[in-house]
Parts: structure tokens; sequence; C-alpha cells
């Protein structure tokens, strides 16, 4: 038997990513807005899943809002260094402008989604950072009950990446777009062997804020709070 259910999370908001700074594998902190997001985020992600499990990247910025639901409904976090970001080589620490200067075909390449040439110098392919992911939440999901749910969180890019190697694609696909900050994707294991293995039942869901709210963080976010149903764009 495995988990029949996976939830994939991303890290809340780290200072990188308010200036747009490729992080990679740099063991970047959540900055005060991230905090916030992650125990938002846990506090609505309780709500519809109690994890039997929590694994995590062991980057700072996933393991500290794993954490934060982690602790909600009292159980330790499993880190597991395969969940890590994709490895963005000499890219980690610049700007789309500054990468787009210093490797303008490069950069070129990698925006149009060409696997093998767009791949950073010294980075991963994304069939690389595809392969490892859905090895590793298969590994934890494995020693699950179909009735458990796996509760998994890690990074944008590597998330993206992962609901495209589980549903089959190939990692070029750029069918998924990718989450916001603290927010999750919901898959459920298909029955009878029927493929893909994987099926996306909800994508990018987060706590019941605006996105504007949710971007500023907690100084407005409580007087802004959205009366929508949880969904919040990308």
């Amino acid at each position: 038997m495995a988990a029949g259910t996976v939830v994939l999370l991303r890290h809340g908001r780290t200072e990188w990513n308010l200036v747009e700074r490729l992080q990679g594998q740099t063991d970047v902190e959540l900055d005060h807005v991230g905090r916030w997001q992650a125990r938002e985020a846990a506090r609505a992600l309780v709500r519809t899943h109690r994890a039997a499990r929590v694994v995590s990247s062991d980057l700072v910025r996933a393991a500290d809002t794993a954490a934060a639901y982690a602790g909600l409904i009292g159980v330790d976090v499993v880190t597991d260094a395969r969940l890590r970001e994709r490895h963005f080589g000499a890219w980690e620490g610049l700007t789309g402008a500054e990468i787009a200067v210093g490797w303008p075909e490069g950069h070129a390449v990698w925006r149009r989604g060409d696997d093998e040439a767009g791949v950073p110098p010294g980075g991963e392919t994304r069939a690389q950072v595809a392969e490892r992911l859905r090895d590793a939440i298969e590994d934890h999901a494995a020693s699950l009950e179909r009735e458990d749910t796996l509760v998994v969180v890690s990074h944008g890019a590597a998330i993206t990446l992962a609901i495209t190697a589980m549903l089959g694609q190939d990692p070029g696909w750029r069918g998924v777009v990718g989450l916001t900050n603290a927010h999750w994707s919901q898959l459920t294991r298909a029955h009878g062997g029927s493929q893909p293995p994987w099926r996306v039942v909800a994508h990018n869901v987060g706590a019941a804020y605006a996105p504007e709210a949710w971007r500023a963080g907690p100084q407005t976010g409580a007087e802004q709070a959205s009366d929508t149903d949880g969904m919040s764009a990308g």
C-alpha cells in the first residue's frame, strides 16, 4: 500500500522572492511576511488535511514552513535533501535581468523551456529535478496506507516539475502554473493502475486572503481577508 493523497506545499516568502532573485539551493530564510504566511497556511491546511507524515526539503525556508504545519498536528518533520529546489548553478542569487545580461542566449533558451540547451551553468536539468522529486515523494508515500495523506514541503520550480512527472508528462511540458508562496497542490492516486498514476484534485490553494493582502503580510492582511473559497491566483 501507499499514501492515496499527496499535498505539495510551497514555502513562505523570502527576501529573495520579494526582489526576484533566483534562489535555487541557496539557503535563504523566510522573511517576516514568509513566517506569517507559513503560520496562516498551516492553519488553513489543517482544516482539510491532517497528514500521517510531513516531509520537507532540508533548506530552511521549506523546513520552517513545514514546522508551522507539523506543530499543529503534533508530528515531526522529516527532511530529505531530494526535495530541494532545482540547482541553478551560476545563476543563483541573480535576477532575471542580470542573467539575461550575462548569458543572453542561455537565458532566452531557458525561458523557452528547452531542457538541455537551457541548463544554467553548473545547474540541473528539469528532467533531473523531476526524477529526484518524484522518487522522493513515492519513497515517502510507500510506507503509508491508502487512506493516509503525505504533506511534502518544497519549492516553486521543484513542485511544478514534481507534478509534471507525477502526471506522466515530459519535463519540458509547461501546463502547470507555479504555486504562490505558502500555497499547495493536492494530488490523489489513481485507482486500478490507470494512467497517469496521479490526478490533480486542487492546485494553488491557500489561506483565504486576497492576493494583495497575502503579499502585504500581517500589517494589512487581517483587514483585507478575502471572502473567497480559499483559491488564490498565482
